[in-house]
């Protein structure tokens, strides 16, 4: 089982939940570059100006490892990112998870991505002006469980050890990503998992994806925010297990 992390965090993000699938899967962690401990020098703002260079890091991890039909578990921008790999590399993957997927953060039309354009332009701008600031205003919002402070803050010390020049480019990569079109060229089992009250990735975006990925199954945790895998590991946990 490979697990990847969303914008801002690293491979710590998934310690309560990879730990329950170590006794029986090989458990691999990875984190993109520019986060956590990964090599900052192997940054190069070309190979990822889109989502499908860090699916390429995907592939590359999965094949240097010699991986076959195994079960990825992507977090937000890191389900998109999984997606592309399993086009990319058909076979490497056989079992796809998403959790708290979204194809594109921007409304268009009768899609709702749950931001406007100009949402996404001020939201880049506050992070370009003050990393420190945009870390520690939205960490909180994002993560949601406002009763439980200590899960916002692990949030916002993720945020602030990411690179802010990586974070700022990857932070524009992931709000303008548009892969919409990919969905219904997914053609291994996915298990879409959604959050309640996920300023991030809606319901409704979670939703959509389902519709549009064949034979996906679809999961509303009880779950609030966007990170369930810190805030709802158990549930999280629970749901793959009856997937997979």
């Amino acid at each position: 089982m490979m697990f990847a992390h969303g914008f801002g965090c690293d491979q710590n993000m998934w310690r309560d939940v990879a730990v329950d699938f170590a006794g029986d899967h090989r458990i691999i962690l990875f984190d993109h570059v520019g986060a956590g401990r990964s090599d900052i020098s192997a940054y190069d703002s070309a190979k990822y100006s889109d989502l499908a260079g860090y699916a390429d890091d995907v592939v590359e991890i999965g094949e240097a490892l010699g991986l076959k039909d195994a079960i990825f578990v992507g977090h937000s921008v890191s389900a998109m990112i999984g997606a592309l790999a399993t086009l990319k590399a058909p076979g490497l993957f056989s079992q796809l998870v998403m959790v708290g997927p979204s194809p594109r953060y921007i409304d268009d039309g009768d899609y709702v991505g749950g931001f406007s354009a100009v949402q996404i332009d001020e939201m880049l701008e506050f992070l370009a002006d003050n990393h420190l600031g945009w870390s520690a205003a939205m960490a909180p919002a994002i993560m949601g469980n406002a009763d439980r402070p200590e899960l916002g803050e692990a949030l916002n010390n993720s945020f602030c050890a990411t690179d802010p020049d990586i974070a700022r480019e990857f932070a524009r990569v992931t709000f303008f990503s548009d892969n919409r079109a990919d969905m219904p060229r997914v053609a291994v089992p996915t298990l879409v998992l959604q959050c309640r009250e996920d300023i991030i990735a809606p319901p409704c975006v979670g939703e959509w994806v389902h519709a549009q990925i064949p034979g996906s199954k679809y999961v509303l945790l009880e779950a609030t925010g966007h990170c369930p895998n810190l805030s709802a590991p158990k549930e999280v946990t629970a749901a793959i297990r009856a997937f997979v």
